[in-house]
């Protein structure tokens, strides 16, 4: 059973991205979204740990809102995927729970 876990927070504002990175198990996507979108910067004190959440899972981050930081493709560490408003509904309906990360 897979679980779509979402980060809206800065991991640099709070734990719930490390948190959520920990509780993934093989199947499993995380979703960054609003300022969690930052966590997947290249260099970033997370970067390591998020290419090992990509091996295990899936790694996506909101299109817009990477857009609305003046964040591009380029920025983010290699396996993470951008997705739009489309890509994240996709992502709910082929989940079989979400886990909101505050």
């Amino acid at each position: 059973m897979a679980t779509l876990h979402t980060v809206n927070k800065s991991p640099f504002e709070r734990n719930a991205f490390a948190a959520a990175i920990k509780r993934m198990r093989p199947g499993d996507i995380l979703l960054a979204i609003e300022d969690g979108v930052v966590g997947a910067r290249k260099a970033s004190a997370f970067a390591k740990d998020l290419e090992a959440a990509a091996k295990a899972g899936s790694v996506y981050v909101l299109g817009p809102d990477l857009a609305a930081r003046g964040m591009r493709a380029e920025d983010l560490i290699g396996g993470v995927k951008i997705v739009d408003y489309g890509g994240f509904v996709d992502l709910v309906a082929k989940s079989d729970r979400t886990q909101a990360w505050l």
